[in-house]
């Protein structure tokens, strides 16, 4: 299709359409994930629901596919090609506390969700980063603090409003389209655009928790200990650990360039009395640098790991991740050979998973079970072209290192791009949202990051 062309349809929409050669160009197309190379071929920013509907008709009748990002954080090259529309506009938000529900628009990132259910006693299961938008992250399944306590972020789904592959306007509900709200709950966004979507909140009277920053020469004993803890750790105490030596770049801040620590984050659905318990082996490793450690808030969660809210300006994340069956000495050991000062990489993350997340009925839901008991992620910081691929050579190597503990099953915010999709689901689930994506977009009007036919 050409330029030309694509400029016809800037007369229907209320919301900016931009091309190649127009200013603002590289900023509108740029992923959040700037370590991402993706190249549409237009980009929409929606300003309406209305521009949605006019860009996916407009599409179908020039044979170009149709993408949808809020901000990219998930972003991959399968979008390539792809009208590329902006929903961070959709900003719709309230909350029922009676009912125990939100409506949230594409547009919302959790930080706002979870603001607005402070002092209500209710939370929503979300990601790590207030930064990221609610809607793709309960599309792709979503793991958060309270995975354990209550599943994936997927199973609160409750309804969605989209713009179907057609340009039609639709509520998609357990009573309207159960196969297709199946596919919503954690089969990705290869299925309609979703530009709102009602969501259970659950119960949580009380939050406890924080991160504790330890000296980079303890991480061996941090991650011993995190083996021990998580294997009678109640559902409803969450903690992830990390080690993390910080690239020697210009760019970061003096008192962190160049230096290792290791982190210990922990939620706790409870008492401080029942959290503190199960730090006090944490806290008895060595000093503690500093703590966030306290009551929590819902819109604390997306402040205990600390990450950035704005892509890092010159340093490109190459990043693996890997779902485990289990964790122990050993796998300590594999990992911080391979992680850590003077490597590619800088940076290993374990996650207790497990509790819910385990007892999801995938017939309820694509992406709600998840059996995996952990899942790790590590990750370089690559300030140039040379060091993205020692970074990438490293990466690939730790992958295949911990094999021996690696599993399938995890949600599809975690999957790596060009993976087949039955690292994520089962093969029974796979075929069943084939056969959804192949009713409802025939003729593949609708492009996600993680196509699931292949692209």
């Amino acid at each position: 299709m050409t330029t030309v062309t694509i400029d016809a349809l800037r007369p229907e929409l209320d919301g900016d359409l931009l091309l190649p050669d127009d200013d603002g160009w590289e900023e509108a197309s740029r992923p959040w994930n700037a370590s991402v190379q993706q190249r549409p071929v237009a980009v929409v920013r929606a300003r309406t629901v209305a521009d949605v509907v006019a860009t996916v008709r407009f599409a179908a009748r020039a044979g170009v596919p149709v993408t949808v990002q809020p901000r990219g954080h998930g972003a991959t090259k399968a979008i390539d090609g792809c009208i590329l529309v902006r929903t961070g506009e959709l900003d719709e938000l309230s909350v029922d506390v009676e009912a125990r529900t939100a409506r949230i628009g594409a547009g919302v990132p959790w930080g706002r969700v979870l603001a607005a259910l402070d002092g209500t006693g209710l939370v929503a299961p979300s990601g790590s980063n207030p930064s990221v938008t609610a809607v793709p992250y309960l599309l792709g399944g979503g793991l958060s603090w309270l995975s354990r306590a209550f599943g994936t972020g997927a199973s609160v789904l409750r309804a969605a409003d989209v713009v179907d592959a057609t340009g039609e306007v639709r509520r998609v509900d357990a009573g309207t389209d159960p196969d297709l709200l199946w596919a919503l709950r954690g089969g990705g966004g290869d299925f309609a655009v979703v530009t709102a979507v009602e969501i259970d909140l659950p119960e949580a009277p009380e939050l406890y928790g924080g991160r504790l920053v330890l000296p980079g020469e303890l991480t061996a004993a941090a991650f011993r200990t995190f083996v021990e803890v998580t294997r009678t750790a109640p559902e409803a105490f969450t903690t992830w650990v990390t080690a993390m030596t910080f690239p020697p770049a210009p760019q970061l801040p003096e008192e962190i360039r160049g230096r290792s620590f290791v982190f210990v984050d922990a939620v706790h659905l409870g008492s401080p009395e029942e959290a503190e318990a199960l730090l006090a082996p944490f806290r008895a490793l060595g000093p503690v640098l500093r703590e966030t450690v306290r009551p929590l808030q819902p819109s604390d969660l997306g402040t205990i790991s600390e990450e950035p809210e704005e892509p890092p300006v010159g340093i490109t994340s190459v990043n693996t991740a890997s779902s485990l069956t289990h964790v122990d000495e050993a796998f300590v050991d594999t990992v911080l050979a391979r992680v850590g000062a003077g490597a590619p990489l800088g940076y290993a993350q374990i996650r207790h998973l497990g509790g819910a997340l385990r007892r999801g009925r995938v017939e309820d839901g694509a992406g709600l079970r998840v059996e995996p008991e952990y899942s790790f992620w590590a990750m370089g910081m690559a300030p140039s072209p040379a060091h993205v691929q020692a970074a990438e050579d490293a990466a690939a190597e730790l992958r295949d290192a911990v094999a021996p503990w690696s599993t399938t099953g995890s949600t599809l915010t975690f999957h790596r791009e060009g993976a087949p999709l039955t690292d994520v689901f089962p093969a029974e689930a796979v075929r069943r949202l084939q056969e959804v994506k192949r009713r409802v977009d025939p003729d593949g009007v609708l492009r996600s990051n993680h196509p699931v036919l292949g692209g």
